[in-house]
């Protein structure tokens, strides 16, 4: 893995971080009535997408269980559609996804440090 790929990784987990401190144990029904936490929280959705997209094509193709094009999709629509974004989905992703996409990141630093 290319040491630049290494260097956006970990800027993926300090926005994963950033993500989890923001929203904390926050349910979806306080999150959905608060404008700054639900802008803050998709912002940090439109880091991830927008550094995923400059990974290498050989460290995509070394990690196909990432889903990776669904990552930067997912930036897409936060960036691009934002008015008719369903912030349900927002709450959901970092609720549900960023664990396993933490978790298999920092595998892969592991890995790549032995």
């Amino acid at each position: 893995m290319q040491h630049r790929d290494s260097i956006i990784l970990k800027k993926v987990l300090s926005e994963i971080s950033v993500a989890f401190d923001m929203l904390g144990n926050t349910s979806m029904e306080v999150f959905l009535d608060d404008e700054k936490l639900k802008r803050a929280v998709a912002m940090t959705v439109i880091n991830i997408g927008e550094l995923v997209k400059n990974i290498t094509p050989e460290t995509r193709l070394a990690y196909p269980h990432i889903p990776w094009k669904a990552i930067a999709g997912m930036r897409d629509i936060a960036a691009h559609k934002y008015q008719t974004l369903r912030m349900e989905d927002v709450y959901n992703t970092v609720t549900l996804d960023f664990e396993s996409l933490q978790e298999n990141i920092q595998q892969i630093l592991s890995d790549e440090s032995e």
